[in-house]
């Protein structure tokens, strides 16, 4: 299983994680902020848990380019 996670209030909007990871990621009409799609949010963290291990590689690219380090992306 693989667990995305955001902190959407930490976000620059930089779009980083939606040119790396579109499946998983897009912006904000209203914030410019990103969103993590299909995500339940839990004090600010955005998670998703996903079986599609095919997600995890876009998703670490994105954790890797985040420029401030909001996104985590682990197996379980």
């Amino acid at each position: 299983m693989v667990v995305v996670t955001l902190q959407r209030k930490k976000c620059i909007g930089c779009n980083y994680c939606v040119e790396l990871a579109p499946e998983q990621f897009q912006m904000s009409k209203k914030d410019g902020k990103s969103v993590l799609l299909r995500s339940t949010d839990k004090k600010g963290f955005f998670t998703i848990k996903s079986h599609d291990n095919a997600i995890y590689e876009p998703c670490k690219q994105a954790q890797l380019a985040c420029p401030v380090k909001i996104i985590t992306t682990k197996i379980l």
